[in-house]
């Protein structure tokens, strides 16, 4: 039986980042822009995508991830405005359903990127972690000035490491189309990407572990899914043929075990004797 190849969503190119302002009195700045649209690569690390920063380890929580950042590519904002010139980075997504929902109600429809300014031994800055938010406010000019006067980052639970920045909020509309993706080497690719990849901190390797298990638990629980479909296809096909064959076997069986011969037909048969 031949197999289709799944289908997945990958939003339009969105823009998630501007060089400037952040949540903890820093700037996201120009050239971090440009070492994140050139080094990054799911490949070596995939930044997913969260709710508020906050990283559940549940794959059904309310705080699982959401989806993946599949690529990144900077450019410089044309628009007359307070941010022309000003060079930003965009993404395109790959969403998971929730996302998809969240979006068309209207919910979380801003951005908010996890910057690590020297990732791994890069001394290079990486997209490390992609979030969304319900009011930039949140992320922006009211969680700036609170985080300008705490004595603590009320943030820096949330990072992978206390180097990290979070940006301001953008507000994104995501636009998808579907792409065809070879669902068993889509997921060695990820799980080797996940594991094997150099690592700084123990709580990166933690989440690592995590995110691993959660892309072994999606993708057994999308060949269940198949195989069940599969399944129903072939019990529907054994049921007609079942179905078939009894009518058959009662047509047969109304059918006379010795049919009966008929008579002769012709003239008269008597033997003449002549004399």
């Amino acid at each position: 039986m031949d197999k289709k190849p799944k289908k997945k969503l990958l939003s339009k190119w969105v823009r998630i980042a501007v060089e400037g302002a952040t949540c903890d009195k820093r700037t996201i700045e120009r050239q971090w822009i440009e070492q994140m649209a050139d080094t990054y690569s799911p490949k070596v690390y995939g930044a997913r995508i969260n709710l508020e920063h906050l990283k559940g380890i549940l794959p059904d929580g309310p705080f699982q991830r959401y989806g993946d950042v599949a690529m990144v590519k900077k450019e410089e904002i044309a628009e007359d405005g307070p941010l022309k010139g000003k060079l930003a980075l965009l993404a395109r997504l790959a969403p998971t359903d929730s996302l998809v929902e969240m979006n068309r109600k209207g919910q979380k429809v801003y951005t908010s990127v996890e910057v690590d300014p020297k990732f791994a031994d890069t001394g290079k800055a990486y997209l490390v972690g992609l979030a969304v938010t319900d009011d930039p406010a949140s992320l922006g000019t009211e969680m700036l000035s609170f985080c300008a006067s705490a004595q603590s980052n009320p943030l820096a639970a949330r990072k992978r490491s206390p180097e990290n920045i979070f940006s301001v909020a953008e507000e994104i509309e995501l636009e998808f189309e579907e792409v065809e993706e070879s669902s068993g080497e889509s997921l060695f690719t990820r799980i080797k990407a996940l594991l094997s990849k150099k690592q700084n901190h123990d709580d990166q390797q933690r989440d690592d572990v995590h995110l691993a298990v959660e892309e072994v638990a999606t993708f057994c629980s999308e060949q269940v899914d198949q195989i069940r479909a599969e399944l129903s296809e072939l019990q529907t096909q054994h049921q007609q043929l079942q179905a078939d064959y009894s009518t058959l076997k009662t047509q047969l069986a109304k059918q006379p075990a010795t049919p009966s011969r008929q008579p002769a037909t012709g003239g008269n048969t008597d033997l003449k004797t002549d004399c």
